[in-house]
């Protein structure tokens, strides 16, 4: 794919020609792979409307379902260290707002791409973990990236809560199998006339909203304390 892959990303005018053609091959990848999609959708997005996504994150799998499941171009914001792996590291860089967590300047830069990018109903997708927990965690703190970047573009928060990737799809090589990626997608979280010192607030009602969910769900949870 890497022809088509370079014409899709020469130029951001682009991008939504590329988002067409990253979908069908998530599409290809996830129910090639023998996984169906079972979704509940407590709000549904409007199309060329800007949104931050912030689903939990368990698996290799976890981005493929975000991208199967919206419409609208997503932009995600990812670690710089995979830009160093050959041939996929040169169109992560074309594609993906790039940080470096561990610089100041870094993560201003994120705030500048951001806006350029957020235009004709492109959103932004963010794991508020910032990373795949070990698999008896059933959530991982939230660090601050998406909330901020949603106040400062006063986009709404979308909560999606992934139940089963880390079971059917695990870092565990003798764990998994095929079957149903349940997802829900909670009612958004409006970030309209917020204030940045109101972040803590926001982190935390997301981190309920799919922390709350994960608990109640019985597969989720034995698979969860299977792994403590």
């Amino acid at each position: 794919m890497s022809p088509l892959l370079f014409i899709f990303t020469i130029k951001e005018a682009h991008y939504h020609l590329l988002w067409k053609l990253v979908r069908a091959l998530s599409k290809v990848l996830v129910y090639g792979m023998g996984f169906r999609l079972k979704t509940k959708l407590d709000q549904e997005i409007e199309p060329n409307k800007s949104y931050m996504f912030c689903p939990n994150h368990t698996s290799l799998m976890d981005p493929f379902v975000l991208v199967i499941l919206s419409k609208n171009p997503i932009v995600f914001v990812g670690k710089k260290e995979l830009a160093k792996i050959p041939i996929f590291g040169f169109f992560y860089k074309r594609i993906v707002i790039m940080v470096d967590r561990s610089n100041p300047k870094s993560r201003k830069k994120v705030f500048e791409m951001a806006k350029k990018r957020l235009q004709n109903g492109v959103s932004m997708a963010i794991f508020p973990e910032g990373l795949v927990p070990k698999e008896d965690v059933v959530l991982a703190p939230f660090k601050n990236g998406a909330f901020s970047l949603a106040i400062e573009f006063e986009i709404p928060l979308v909560p999606q809560t992934y139940y089963d990737c880390k079971r059917l799809f695990s870092w565990n090589f003798l764990k998994g199998g095929t079957g149903c990626f349940r997802v829900h997608q909670h009612k958004f979280i409006s970030t309209k006339g917020v204030a940045i010192d109101q972040m803590e607030h926001l982190k935390d009602k997301t981190f309920e909203t799919i922390y709350t969910d994960l608990a109640n769900d019985k597969k989720y949870m034995k698979d969860t304390n299977r792994n403590q």
